[in-house]
């Protein structure tokens, strides 16, 4: 177990079930914004396809974030299953209540995060 105390462990576990769910959810919203932009100019202009075209860009890079999320969220509740969550990947020193509080499934301590940043 991490140097986290069983009632900071479940919240941040219910932080993070939550944050998967909405992810889930953000990521099935988000289908119909990444759709392929219509070639037909009778239905819209060109402006307005240039529009569209730029709008389904930000929902794809959106959508990618929101999947590297998840990932990374999935990853932090299997560790919390196998009892490894809360310590650094990289030095596996203990991360602290307050970064996993802001960032839960953060995988590394605020040093080793800050090295990674520099290189």
């Amino acid at each position: 177990m991490s140097e986290l105390n069983p009632q900071q462990l479940q919240e941040l576990q219910a932080i993070l079930l939550r944050l998967q769910s909405d992810l889930q959810e953000q990521l099935q919203l988000s289908k119909a914004a990444t759709a392929a932009v219509t070639l037909d100019q009778t239905l819209v202009g060109r402006v307005s396809r240039m529009d569209a075209m730029q709008q389904q860009s930000v929902a794809l890079s959106t959508k990618e974030k929101a999947q590297t999320r998840l990932r990374k969220v999935t990853i932090a509740l299997s560790t919390i299953e196998s009892g490894d969550y809360g310590y650094c990947a990289r030095c596996d020193e203990g991360i602290g209540y307050g970064r996993l509080k802001a960032q839960p499934e953060a995988r590394l301590c605020i040093a080793c995060q800050d090295s990674v940043d520099k290189q």
